[in-house]
C-alpha cells in the first residue's frame, strides 16, 4: 500500500494530576486519555526521491522539521531504512496549541501511515520508542483508545468499556504554552497517584463526572479568565460537568445525550466564547487507515 489516508483524532484529559518531576525535567502524570471524533487527516503518498515532502492545509503551519509530522517521517525513514521518500498532506481540523493533542496526534498517524505503506520495517517497541521520542502524547495515539497514561503519558493502560459519551468543546482565541504551564505549576508534587476514585469508577462504574480533575486549569485559568466563564458557560447549557482539557485552553463539558451537545453548542457558538465543537468517542473500527488514491487532494501545486 504506497498511498493511503490516515485519520488523527484529537484527544481530551478527563483527569490529568501531576504527581512529581523527573531529573530530565519532565514531570510524572496520570491521566485519563479520551479519543475524540474531532480529527485531522493525513493523505500519504510515496515517492521515488528521498526525504519528506509536507504540505499543510486548513491551519498555517510549518513544513519542514518544525512540524512533528515532518520530523515523525524523517526519523521512520531513517530508521526503517526506506529508500524511498514520502509525500504528505496534512487537513488540519484541531486547533492549534489547544490542549487537544492535534500535533501529536497527526505526528502518531504518521508513523501509523508509514508502517502500513512499509509493513514490518520496525517492530512494535521500535515504533513505540520512536513515539517517545517525538512527544510524550504521541505514544497514546498510536492506538487511540480510552486509555490511563502513566510516566510522561507512555505507559499506556487500555480502559476497556468506556462509557459512549458526548462532549462539547470549546477553544477560546488564545493559545497557551504547555512549557510556560508547566513552568507556572506550584502544587506541591506526591510521590504517587491519588486515585482512590478511578478505582472505584473501574470497580463499580462511577460517573466520568467524579473523574474530572486537572492540575494544571489554575495555573492556565489565572492567566485567562475565559477559562472559568466558559465552564459556567458549559454547566448553564446543561453539562454534567465541564474541565479544561491538557494544558488548555480547550474546556469541555460532559453530555450524555447527543441531542443535548448539539443544542448546547449552538447556543455557545452565539456567545462569542471562540471556537466550538460537538464531538462524541472516536474509534478505529478498522477504518483508521484507508487506501488513497495517489495525486488526490486539494487542487494547487503538487509536492
Amino acid at each position: 500500500m504506497k498511498a493511503l489516508v490516515v485519520e488523527a483524532p484529537a484527544k481530551i484529559n478527563i483527569r490529568l494530576e501531576v504527581i512529581g518531576r523527573r531529573p530530565d525535567g519532565y514531570h510524572e502524570l496520570v491521566s485519563i486519555m479520551i479519543p475524540v471524533s474531532l480529527a485531522d487527516r493525513l493523505e500519504l503518498a510515496a515517492r521515488p526521491e528521498e526525504g519528506v515532502a509536507l504540505r499543510c492545509f486548513g491551519l498555517p503551519l510549518p513544513e519542514g522539521d518544525g512540524n512533528l509530522v515532518f520530523r515523525a517521517a524523517s526519523r521512520f525513514l531513517s530508521e526503517a531504512g526506506i529508500g524511498e521518500g514520502v509525500r504528505i498532506r496534512l487537513h488540519k481540523k484541531i486547533p492549534i496549541a489547544a490542549g487537544l493533542g492535534g500535533g501529536s496526534s497527526d505526528a502518531a498517524a504518521t508513523l501509523v501511515g508509514l508502517d502500513a505503506m512499509w509493513p514490518g520495517r520496525l517492530s512494535c517497541g521500535a515504533l513505540h520508542e520512536l513515539a517517545v521520542g517525538l512527544g510524550a502524547d504521541v505514544p497514546f495515539f498510536l492506538s487511540a483508545v480510552p486509555s490511563l497514561a502513566r510516566g510522561i503519558g507512555e505507559e499506556l493502560e487500555p480502559l476497556a468499556n468506556w462509557p459512549h459519551l458526548w462532549y462539547v468543546l470549546v477553544k477560546p482565541p488564545v493559545e497557551v504554552s504547555t512549557a510556560w504551564v508547566y513552568g507556572k505549576l506550584k502544587k506541591p508534587l506526591t510521590t504517587r497517584e491519588n486515585d482512590c476514585t478511578f478505582q472505584h469508577f473501574r470497580r463499580d462504574g462511577a460517573s466520568v463526572v467524579a473523574l474530572l480533575e486537572n492540575d494544571l486549569e489554575s495555573v492556565t485559568e489565572e492567566r485567562f479568565p475565559e477559562i472559568r466563564r466558559i465552564k459556567k458557560a458549559l454547566l448553564k447549557e446543561g453539562a454534567e460537568g465541564a474541565l479544561m482539557t491538557g494544558s488548555g485552553p480547550t474546556v469541555f463539558g460532559v453530555f450524555t445525550k447527543r441531542p443535548s451537545a448539539e443544542s448546547a453548542m449552538h447556543r455557545l457558538t452565539s456567545q462569542d466564547l471562540g471556537e466550538v465543537f460537538s464531538v462524541t468517542d472516536w474509534t478505529d473500527n478498522g477504518q483508521r487507515v484507508k487506501a488513497g488514491i495517489e495525486g488526490a487532494g486539494p487542487s494547487g501545486p503538487k509536492v
